[in-house]
Order: structure tokens, then C-alpha cells, then sequence
């Protein structure tokens, strides 16, 4: 399927690694130019001259840190006009909510929900005007299924969840649509990391607890960044026009409910 894509520009955040780095490939992959934004220079470079090897699109990589004013500034000068923009923020720590500082909830606000709705602020009227817009907020499975020890993580992004289908239901008739990506448990660093914090925690191993978390996953593996880029990519392109304001939950089957 050509997804009427190609020639288009992304704002990726988070771009150098894990489902980041996935969703952009994804893009790539349908001709997709990027803009990668990321903290650590040497790996979004490498991520940036990869990319360029592999697909046939324009790559800029910028280091920048969007939790600040001027970096979502210097990011929207590299990539004035974008037609995609994918907001993605590492989640904080987990742990008892009795443990987190008032200065660890402001970090996890301004990383997981001011940066993103004030890039989405930056963006979105430029899209209409253009007549295309796609948004893609990566966000957490734990907006679906709160969990006490991501509730410093779940907190913020609820309230980017609402922000996010209060302003999609008001830009859809301009071809702009915003909709939320929930991962569960991809393979990636951030999962091994978290997975070594809390075997170290409990005094067991990262593969016993990784038997343990698949033997909760109906799907029995952990989810394959591609397959996240690639829903991500398809949400991006044109024939998805009439969904938005809507959350898309990746997680193997993991959540019993219906809805």
C-alpha cells in the first residue's frame, strides 16, 4: 500500500533510539524527510547517518532538549513547515508515588505533557493551513492501564490524552488529525533498563522477570519496534484522515478489557 506519504516532512522526537528511531524508519521507509531530534549528539547522528544509507529522504539531526523553551524553538526553526510531528519523552521512574518529589512530578509534567502540547501549539496551525497534518503522541500503555508503580509517568500523559482529543475534534475538518500510540512492552533499552532496575530491586534476574512479564502477554514475546513504526507510519498517511482523537493501545493483548 502507498500511503500517499512520500516528499512529506517529520518532526521526530526521541528519534535516535528505541520506538522513536522505529517510527522513524517507518517514515523513511514511504519517503518520508525527517527532522530527528534528540539529547545525545553521537547516537542521533549515527541514527541520522544510517537512515540517509537506507532510504532515499532528507535526514537533519538537531540535539536538543524539548522539555525547554528554546529547545522546541531551535526544533521548529530546523523544521518550519512539518507535516508530521511524532512526540515521544522517555518515562520517568517508577517507583511508590509516597518516594516522588515535587520536583520529580514537575519533571515528568514538563517531559510528558507541557513539551508535547507546546510543540503541538507550534505546529498544528501551520498544518491546516496546508490542508495536512498528522500528530502522533507516543504515550504509554499505562494511560489504559494504570499500574501504582507508573503513576508518575501515567499522571502526565492523561492529561496530554485529554488536551489531545479536546484539539483533535477542533482541527479535523483541515485534514489534521491527533492520535495517541500506547505501547506495552517493546523490546528495547528503555524495557531492559527498567527491567534491570527491578531485578536489582528484587534481588532476581532481567530473565526471570522477563518469563514472568510474557507470561502476561497473550501474544507470548514482547512487541518488535518495527511493528509500532509501521502503525505509526499508517496513521501518518493519507488514508488515515478520518481517525483521530483516538488512542491506539500495542500491547500484545495485555488489557482485558473491551474498550
Amino acid at each position: 500500500m502507498d500511503l500517499g506519504i512520500k516528499g512529506k516532512w517529520a518532526l521526530v522526537c526521541g528519534g535516535s533510539q528505541g520506538l522513536g528511531r522505529a517510527c522513524a524508519d517507518a517514515l523513511a521507509a514511504e519517503g518520508v524527510n525527517l527532522v530527528l531530534l534528540a539529547r545525545t549528539q553521537s547516537t542521533l547522528e549515527q541514527a541520522a547517518d544510517d537512515i540517509r544509507q537506507s532510504y532515499r529522504v532528507e535526514v537533519s539531526a538537531l540535539p536538543c532538549d524539548i522539555t525547554t523553551e528554546q529547545g522546541r524553538r531551535s526544533a521548529v526553526a530546523r523544521c518550519a513547515t512539518p507535516d508530521i510531528l511524532i512526540t515521544n519523552a522517555s518515562g520517568p521512574s517508577t517507583g511508590d508515588f509516597r518516594s516522588f518529589t515535587l520536583e520529580d512530578w514537575e519533571r515528568a509534567i514538563n517531559s510528558n505533557m507541557l513539551a508535547p502540547v507546546e510543540l503541538i501549539r507550534m505546529t498544528v496551525d501551520g498544518m491546516m493551513e496546508r490542508g495536512f497534518g498528522r500528530v502522533i503522541n507516543i504515550t504509554s500503555w499505562a494511560v489504559k492501564s494504570p499500574i501504582d508503580a507508573y503513576g508518575l509517568s501515567a499522571a502526565p500523559r492523561l492529561g496530554l490524552t485529554g488536551f489531545s482529543s479536546n484539539v483533535a475534534r477542533s482541527v479535523a475538518a483541515r485534514n489534521v488529525t491527533i492520535n495517541n500510540l500506547l505501547p506495552g512492552v517493546y523490546d528495547t533499552e528503555r524495557s531492559t533498563s527498567l527491567l534491570s532496575a527491578h531485578a536489582k530491586h528484587l534481588g532476581t534476574t532481567v530473565e526471570e522477570l522477563e518469563r514472568k512479564a510474557i507470561q502476561t502477554i497473550p501474544a507470548n514475546r514482547f512487541g518488535r519496534p518495527r511493528e509500532f513504526g509501521a502503525a505509526c507510519a499508517f496513521l501518518c498517511s493519507v488514508h488515515a484522515g478520518y481517525i483521530t482523537g483516538q488512542n491506539l493501545l500495542m500491547d500484545g493483548g495485555r488489557y482485558p478489557g473491551l474498550f
